[in-house]
């Protein structure tokens, strides 16, 4: 089979790879606009050592694991929820938090996902806020020069985080063309073995046509 067969195929039968792909990226953008918006806001902490040594700030790598394990516990959860009098438990917090630190970059990285996008950036800020007094109030009992400063990186912001709809709805499309190519050379295949024109002829026998015989004109 040639290029110039598959593209007889794709010209005769291309409505079905294009109805399919119509369909699965229709499903793809109803099925995202039926869910709820969910917001992510961010909150970064920026760790500075008091002196630019390779020991201090190779210690300040290791102890940024344990920052993110002091703020994802029921202690900081249960201080951000009196603070901004919400109506949830530390367990409920948590579970719309995710904490990460990056040692390239000495940063603590509070993300909180929720329905209400001001809501998760205030209590991104707040968990934010707990590290910093956590580093100030250590930092009482430490030389200047030992010290380790924690600062809060702008405020925090939030954006939409899910579904996200241009990227189901190009998921949706490229399944539907890949199910619609499927189906139409499923079909092509099935249908393989009829006779419709010369060149299934000349497929089938493996041998030119010289000649046909024109079909009758009634009228």
């Amino acid at each position: 089979m040639d290029l110039a067969y598959y593209v007889r195929v794709l010209v005769r039968r291309g409505w079905i790879v294009a109805l399919a792909v119509v369909i699965t990226a229709g499903a793809a953008f109803g099925l995202s606009k039926a869910q709820t918006p969910v917001y992510r806001a961010t909150q970064k902490v920026l760790l500075q050592p008091a002196r630019n040594d390779f020991g201090l700030t190779e210690t300040l790598r290791i102890l940024l694991r344990s920052y993110v394990v002091y703020l994802n516990t029921d202690q900081q959860a249960s201080a951000v929820i009196d603070r901004l009098q919400l109506d949830m438990t530390p367990g409920e917090l948590r579970s719309h938090t995710t904490i990460s630190s990056d040692p390239t970059q000495l940063i603590v990285q509070i993300d909180v996902d929720l329905q209400d996008g001001p809501l998760a950036a205030q209590i991104a800020t707040e968990l934010g806020r707990l590290l910093v007094e956590y580093r100030t109030e250590d930092n009482r009992d430490l030389r200047r020069e030992d010290r380790i400063d924690a600062l809060l990186i702008d405020t925090a912001t939030y954006g939409l985080y899910k579904p996200k709809t241009k990227i189901n709805v190009m998921a949706g499309a490229m399944l539907g063309l890949l199910l619609g190519g499927a189906a139409v050379f499923a079909l092509e295949y099935m249908q393989s073995n009829i006779v419709r024109e010369k060149e299934d002829v000349e497929r089938f026998l493996e041998l030119p046509v010289l000649a046909a015989i024109p079909a009758d004109d009634i009228s």
